[in-house]
């Protein structure tokens, strides 16, 4: 087993991937760009390097000082976490030549999955169901033209380098083309340093549904059945479920022999998510393989019982798999809704700035996967991700009950956060059906506005701000590779000492 690990990532996914690794016995090291300076991985870290500017490209997309802190720090592998360099097969490469383990798919799988036409090309081969469309990379806008005008319009611009919603753009004509080739190509670049776009079918109102799957380094392979991520805004998932509502046993069978075989024909290697669209007739299409761990993994764990970290970390250190198929099974339900910084009002534009105030939500069923504390200034340069609220029932509504009240429970004041909307959908009937597609949101939210703010959320607004501006708080000192101090909630709490009385008696 590894002995240290280096974290190539940032806010909750990397807090997440520390404590797996505290859990297990080893040593973590943080990067951190010069935003993230004072964050919450890297002050739960065991050891912290900074890596760079705040933009991506100069620090957490520069594979040059990833590598560089694995060398200074002595640790034997990478974790990717998710986004950044997770899905980059180059960067996988470069560490197998540097003798670094990269904890996660190799990077012949990672390079064929990753790219989504050549994936497309090897289902379609191997009899898996794809959506019509293309599969290759065009060398010009008349070549795209005259792909939309075959496929038929609506069509979807997709970045063959990633996931996440990164790059997809919905295309009605061939007026609208061109700019939205130009603006789904900058912003796959911006995210995976590869501007290639491609184009499919755009199917209206599927459910979008994905199976985990595990995978260890001799090709034994078992999923952990499947997770509706249908409720989107911008092509990214903001509440994810398992089980989902629309599956019966006989399809939750069929389709998961499908994703295990999506692994077997790539293969692939560590953890991943094959992701499907199921059409109104219960007909399932290959998506694309995300070939990383998925910010909604925690559902899978809940219902399972399997730590994915802990699997991913295990099969990259060479341990091989010892979970078999038929003794696989869920129990009761669970559901994840992701925390942004947001104004859900306003087009979901990001809102940056000081959270004046935190309360994180408790109680039996309910987990909270975070990378934010009070007084945490939140960044501009990254995903507005703040953190993760997921709960788990013997049955859906008693989890979507359950998350509602731990919604309720969730408080970050001093900037807009998703939190009201989450409430909202919550709360829907059709939800509260499992009646959910990927146009849910536009259907039945696309004039939505927020509830006026009680009197008490404005008083305790007003006083967690007076209480941050009389404070005085040093700027955070550069943290090395050598000297660190260690995250303590005593270092939140300001000025303070020990009385000379230890009786306890307060006078």
């Amino acid at each position: 087993m590894f002995k240290k690990i280096v974290i190539a990532n940032r806010g909750e996914i990397a807090c997440r991937i520390i404590r797996a690794c505290r859990e297990m016995g080893i040593a973590s090291v943080a990067v951190y760009s010069e935003a993230d300076r004072a964050g919450l991985h890297v002050q739960m870290a065991d050891e912290a390097v900074g890596i760079g500017p705040p933009p991506a490209v100069e620090s957490y997309l520069h594979m040059d000082r990833i590598i560089e802190a694995v060398r200074e720090t002595g640790a034997e592998a990478v974790h990717p976490g998710y986004g950044f360099l997770a899905e980059n097969p180059e960067f996988a490469r470069r560490l197998e030549k540097e003798k670094i383990v990269f904890i996660g798919p190799n990077s012949r799988a990672l390079e064929l999955v990753g790219d989504k036409v050549r994936a497309r090309q090897t289902m379609e081969k191997a009899g898996i169901p794809i959506i019509p469309g293309m599969k290759r990379v065009a060398d010009d806008f008349a070549e795209y033209a005259a792909e939309a005008k075959a496929i038929g319009y609506p069509v979807m611009i997709k970045a063959s380098a990633g996931g996440g919603g990164k790059g997809m753009r919905i295309v009605c004509s061939e007026e609208d083309l061109r700019p939205a080739l130009e603006a789904g190509r900058r912003e796959a670049k911006s995210a995976f340093g590869d501007e290639s776009v491609y184009l499919e079918k755009f199917i209206e109102n599927p459910r979008h549904v994905e199976f985990q799957v595990l995978a260890d380094n001799d090709g034994r392979i078992v999923h952990l059945f499947e997770r509706e991520c249908s409720i989107q805004r911008r092509h990214q998932k903001i509440i994810e479920e398992t089980p989902s509502p629309a599956l019966t046993p006989e399809l939750r069978q069929r389709m998961g022999e499908a994703a295990k075989r999506v692994l077997e024909v790539s293969g692939y290697n560590n953890a991943g998510t094959v992701e499907f669209l199921l059409d109104r007739e219960k007909r399932f299409f290959f998506l694309e393989v995300n070939a990383r761990l998925q910010v909604e993994h925690p559902v899978t764990e809940l219902t399972t019982g399997i730590d994915l970290v802990h699997r991913q970390i295990r099969i990259a250190a060479g341990e091989k798999l010892d979970l078999k198929q038929e003794e696989l099974s869920q129990r009761g339900h669970a559901i994840e809704c992701r925390i942004y910084a947001e104004d859900p009002a306003n087009g979901f534009l990001p809102s940056a700035g000081k959270i004046l105030f935190l309360q994180e939500p408790k109680g039996p069923g309910v987990r909270y996967d975070g990378g934010i504390f009070s007084g945490w200034d939140v960044p501009i340069y990254y995903d507005p991700i703040l953190a993760k609220l997921i709960v788990w029932a013997e049955t859906r509504e008693a989890a979507c009950r359950r998350m509602r009240s731990a919604l309720d429970d969730t408080v970050i004041l001093g900037i807009k956060t998703t939190i009201p909307f989450l409430k909202d959908i919550i709360s829907h009937p059709r939800f509260r059906e499992g009646a959910t597609t990927t146009g849910f949101i536009k259907d039945h939210f696309g004039d939505w506005k927020e509830k006026e703010a009680s009197g008490e959320t404005e008083i305790l607004s007003l006083a967690s701000a007076a209480f941050f501006d009389s404070r005085k708080t040093s700027e955070a000192g550069v943290l090395s590779v050598r000297a660190k101090e260690q995250y303590s909630p005593w270092r939140m709490l300001g000025k303070w000492r020990i009385g000379e009385k230890s009786d306890l008696s307060g006078e």
